[in-house]
């Protein structure tokens, strides 16, 4: 699966602490789009689409959230709850965040402008999509 946790340095003091996050240095690409979850209500799950070449970093900066991620033949579900934290995905990877906490904030980086054509929102064809991307 194209997926794996990003740990970021936390630096800080006995005023608090700061994670500073910079393109190709410990974010993976050049950050091209930054947008941010939050408010979402209790029970309900986002996402549901793939991405065809997408690469994208999500760190929960407050709270907590999981996220279902699905590459056409497995699946695991991951928790993000710390900020300093971040989980990459790119490639063909379907995705489903779920079990926000009341205060969660979703923080998610691309290394792309927002495209429709990019996305992929219906799981047959994503499975479609992956059968013939593996022959």
């Amino acid at each position: 699966m194209s997926s794996k946790l990003i740990n970021f340095k936390t630096l800080g003091d006995d005023r608090g602490s700061l994670i500073a996050l910079e393109e190709n240095y410990n974010t993976p690409f050049a950050i091209k789009r930054v947008y941010y979850i939050f408010d979402t209500k209790a029970g309900i799950r986002r996402g549901y689409h793939a991405h065809l070449d997408l690469k994208q970093l999500a760190i929960c900066v407050k709270g907590s959230c999981k996220f279902l991620l699905d590459d056409g033949e497995r699946r695991e579900t991951i928790e993000l709850s710390t900020p300093n934290q971040g989980l990459l995905i790119e490639g063909l990877v379907w995705r489903e965040m779920f079990d926000f906490s009341e205060d969660c904030v979703l923080m998610v980086l691309a290394d792309e402008h927002y495209d429709e054509d990019d996305y992929i929102r219906d799981y047959k064809k994503f499975i479609e999509v992956v059968k013939n991307e593996k022959k």
